[in-house]
């Protein structure tokens, strides 16, 4: 069987699907890295919603994936950028999320870090930020879950330099009953994050970000770096104080950082490995054995696909992620809170499609044909 897929010249071409997926099945959990996987929120597609709404959450899937994922051994990072969160979800529906996937994780045992941002404010000064953040990370530690530190768009527009960075962090460290994972996310991910930790340099904020660190080693369990730049990673991996881990949010160079080098290795916090969970886990234990080379045999023929879902505009990468969660059957639809399907083309979805297949991502590359036959139809596309 074949499957006629439109490129961006407008031109359709012949794709044969692969027959069997991977066999990829739960295993030993994970022991030479501590890997999470930033997970998306499925819609409810039967709610009566605008984009302009609240978002509509279906909870029996949205649980149902982070179940998949507790299944092969990851951690899942919850309430963070990959489940809209400022793109679609709002406080209200992220505060639920964050209750209902800990409880979860409580009765099933898996391993969860909930984000804590300001979302409850679109602008304010200092002190209210602050106070949205401590609300945050109220709810979160009563949870049970560990907290991520999230960077904050009303803390970008409120602060007037670097020393107001070091003065909220702190606070917020000091407060913190239990280590944080400290969230650096570049402006390619979110606009509204230019200049963070008081400058455009990345120079100087990389600094003013490792002072806050070495100010209160104690409450910092680790940082997440998402800048899409595997040296600087490497470089504030290295200046890090002892004990204190790296978590790659590197998108497009997580093989290399997670394998690390001679002088230390990144633990992993990413968006990518909502759709490669299964693959990603595989490929640390085969770490885990000492295999660097297995390692990166598994995990480097995903780049091609991360880089490609992680494309400009980087902020909607979530809807290629979600777009190959229905294709995987981990969904019985293909809609997101927002709206924010529409974020990419059909040529897009073609290539990502493509790209997931060949890698064999899907359990059921029958289902995951189907699908992507029926999305082509809707677009005007015979088969």
């Amino acid at each position: 069987m074949t499957i006629q897929l439109p490129d961006t010249s407008g031109t359709l071409r012949t794709y044969e699907p692969r027959i069997e997926p991977l066999a990829l099945t739960p295993g030993a959990p994970l022991a030479s890295r501590t890997v999470f996987s930033a997970a998306h929120v499925v819609a409810d597609p039967f709610a009566d919603v605008s984009p302009d709404s609240a978002a509509a959450v279906d909870w029996d899937a949205t649980l149902a994936f982070r179940r998949h994922l507790w299944s092969h051994g990851l951690g899942v990072a919850e309430a963070m950028d990959t489940a809209q969160r400022g793109m679609g979800l709002d406080w209200a529906g992220a505060a639920e999320l964050i209750r209902r996937s800990a409880a979860e994780a409580k009765a099933v045992g898996g391993r969860i870090a909930c984000g804590v941002g300001t979302d409850q404010l679109t602008a304010g000064t200092l002190a209210e930020v602050r106070s949205a953040y401590e609300e945050q990370l109220a709810l979160v530690e009563a949870s049970g879950a560990q907290a991520i530190l999230m960077a904050s768009r009303a803390l970008a527009a409120a602060a007037r330099g670097p020393e107001d960075y070091v003065e909220v962090y702190g606070h917020l460290l000091r407060q913190a009953s239990e280590p944080v994972v400290l969230h650096w996310l570049g402006p390619m991910f979110d606009p509204a994050l230019e200049g963070y930790w008081g400058s455009a340099d990345l120079d100087a904020a990389t600094d003013t970000f490792l002072e806050v660190i070495a100010a209160h080693p104690d409450k910092v369990d680790g940082i997440k770096v998402s800048l899409l730049e595997a040296q600087r990673e490497i470089d504030i991996r290295r200046r890090l104080p002892q004990g204190v881990r790296c978590y790659t949010g590197d998108d497009f160079n997580y093989p290399e950082l997670i394998a690390g080098d001679e002088q230390g290795f990144s633990h992993a916090l990413l968006g990518i490995f909502d759709p490669l969970g299964p693959l990603a886990a595989e490929a640390v234990r085969v770490l885990d054995t000492g295999d660097t080379a297995g390692f990166r045999a598994l995990l480097d023929p995903t780049v091609e696909l991360s880089r490609y879902l992680f494309q400009a505009p980087t902020r909607f990468y979530k809807t290629g992620v979600v777009f190959l969660a229905w294709l995987a059957g981990h969904q019985s639809h293909f809609t997101m809170v927002g709206g924010l399907q529409s974020a990419r083309s059909l040529p897009h979805f073609a290539r990502a499609y493509e790209l997931a297949d060949g890698l064999g991502l899907f359990p059921d590359p029958k289902l995951a044909e189907e699908r992507m036959k029926n999305l082509l139809a809707l677009y005007g596309v015979t088969q």
